[in-house]
């Protein structure tokens, strides 16, 4: 069953006038811990500095000082295990395991380091330590960062090249981009908004099924799939919502809807097996979808959307597994052309479905002997392919078939999800709990002006990251309203040709957040806009050509917001 709202662009997907979780909260928001983990026996300690300590409240929406004096302490308490405890004179504050889920934010202009705590109960705390000068804030940041990063990779930091490590720790760094143009505050900055905004909760929803128009009162399968991926589409404004075995046509309306356009109710192999596709992407000018089963990953399937049916079945190679897929150039779908590209684990290829036998091409195979645990590829307008890994680094190649031209080191965390600008200025990777926007225009030395897709960047050099999270305030809040910790859904760019790059989109549970390109180039504070729904988010992403609308994909419905849905 697919639904899709009857009304305006930034409807609601909540159907019942109940009061948000914040609300039904408010009256016992949590104090500090009363009690703190006991640390640890450390085995070394890598930082020991004097700091104030400040709690955040979630009444009045600030940080409030809790001890003057105490002293933030990080240690190994085992193998690739950290620790960060905070004691004062009369109490142990809080002691916590060093790992992704803190969050953590360094802001020198504050001397100040902000992180969260997740208790065993589930229960989520925003803290800051204030340093008395950087120096102290510098040092704390070095052991800190040292700990995280080796608790990521299960590797010790002095066996990184320095200027990794200034990559690690710029990243980390609540700096603005260089080399960035310098503009004018927007008006709607000087407007006092919400934090955030909840979906409205007096739009109703209408609901589709093809098959049982009796069942208009339904709101789930009776097999209780729900919507689980969404392709948009280039050429024909259409989005594809895919529902177990089952996929959802919506068409964009001239009046920033979705309207419900048909539904493809079986998904099956040219034998007739039922599959519910793992993955999709549009082809051939959105006429075909290529898709991917669940349980076999060295085959891929084309349905011919006009029959809403699968007419081929590709077997890419006997011995090398489809990990993902991408189109062979940015807006290729939007043409005619046949071939596109794959990865598996440690190999990057072209696939042609034109081949007899397999329709992997063995000449433009480029097939690593180590195990690099490729995970996600985008591709530029040009052509230019990145490459990204469990590992959390990034490669981007000229071509295939040869080493890649620069080697994006890891911060440690697995990257779900890669975009790139039309340019190839900007990659886009997404993490668990954090989005690295890399710039890879290169800005010194002989390959200046140049990308790191086409050249190398010179051995002193490093391409620049900017780690795009929520606020440790945010993070908390959500946790504390969800129950759950940040799990960003693979990050997009708006796209269009001859559009211009400027909003980046993603969700975490039932939150769509969407950040403004040039605000957070230019350092901004409040550099994102958020909104609720009652339910988790499943799919989302830009309509093709604009940045204003966004299409949302639920477990049950699928909208269309403007940004006027979108809050602080």
């Amino acid at each position: 069953m697919f639904r899709t709202s009857r009304n305006s662009a930034n409807t609601s997907a909540q159907r019942e006038q109940t009061p948000p979780p914040a609300a039904e909260k408010a009256k016992k928001e949590p104090g500090p811990p009363a009690v703190s983990a006991e640390a640890p026996e450390a085995l070394t300690t890598y930082a020991a500095e004097n700091a104030e300590l400040h709690f955040y409240d979630f009444v009045s929406g600030s940080f409030v000082q809790q001890d003057a004096s105490v002293v933030a302490i990080v240690t190994e308490i085992g193998k690739w295990q950290y620790w960060l405890q905070v004691e004062g004179k009369d109490r142990d504050w809080l002691g916590i395991p060093i790992v992704a889920d803190i969050n953590p934010v360094f802001n020198f202009e504050f001397l100040s380091f902000i992180f969260n705590q997740f208790t065993p109960d589930g229960s989520a705390y925003s803290w800051l330590l204030r340093f008395k000068d950087q120096p102290t804030l510098e040092r704390f940041q070095e052991g800190l960062l040292r700990c995280l990063w080796e608790q990521l990779n299960e590797t010790k930091w002095e066996k990184i090249k320095e200027r990794e490590q200034e990559y690690v720790t710029d990243a980390f760094n609540d700096l603005q981009m260089e080399d960035t143009p310098e503009e004018e505050e927007e008006e709607e900055e000087e407007v006092e908004e919400p934090e955030y905004e909840d979906a409205d909760p007096g739009q109703q929803s209408e609901h589709y099924d093809s098959d049982e128009e009796d069942e208009d009162v339904v709101t789930k399968d009776e097999d209780g799939n729900v919507n689980s991926q969404l392709a948009v589409g280039y050429k024909h404004d259409r989005s594809f919502v895919v529902r177990g075995s089952k996929i959802g046509v919506f068409k964009h309306t001239n009046n920033d809807k979705l309207e419900f356009s048909t539904n493809i109710s079986k998904v099956e192999t040219p034998n007739g097996v039922l599959f519910s596709p793992k993955k999709v992407m549009l082809h051939n000018e959105d006429r075909n979808m290529i898709l991917q089963h669940q349980t076999d990953p060295n085959k891929l399937y084309r349905m011919d959307l006009e029959y809403g049916k699968v007419v081929d079945e590709w077997n890419v190679h006997e011995d090398i597994p489809v990990v993902t897929f991408a189109p062979e150039n940015k807006y290729a779908q939007m043409t005619h052309e046949p071939t596109f590209l794959g990865v598996s684990h440690n190999a990057l290829y072209r696939i042609d479905p034109r081949l007899s036998g397999d329709k992997l091409v063995e000449s433009q195979l480029k097939q690593y002997a180590s195990k690099n645990q490729f995970s996600a590829m985008a591709t530029t307008e040009k052509g230019h392919i990145a490459v990204a890994s469990n590992k959390g680094d990034v490669r981007l190649f000229d071509r295939l078939g040869i080493n890649a031209k620069t080697h994006i080191p890891a911060l440690g965390e697995a990257i779900i999800g890669l975009d790139v600008s039309a340019d190839g200025r900007w990659v886009l990777a997404t993490c668990n709990t954090y989005i690295l926007l890399i710039d890879a225009m290169q800005k010194t030395g002989k390959n200046e002006g140049k990308l790191g897709f086409e050249k190398p960047f010179a051995a002193a050099d490093k391409p620049q990251p900017r780690r795009l999270a929520l606020t440790p305030e945010h993070v908390a809040q959500f946790s504390h309203e969800t129950g759950k910790p940040v799990r960003f859904t693979p990050a997009r760019f708006n796209a269009g040709e001859g559009v211009e790059e400027t909003s980046i989109i993603t969700a975490t549970g039932p939150y769509i957040i969407e950040w403004n390109l040039k605000k957070v180039l230019r350092g901004a504070k409040a550099p994102y806009l958020i909104k609720r729904y009652t339910e988790d988010v499943k799919a989302d992403d830009f309509q093709f050509g604009t940045d204003k609308n966004s299409i949302v994909a639920l477990p049950n419905e699928v909208n269309m917001i403007g940004k006027g849905g979108l809050k602080r």
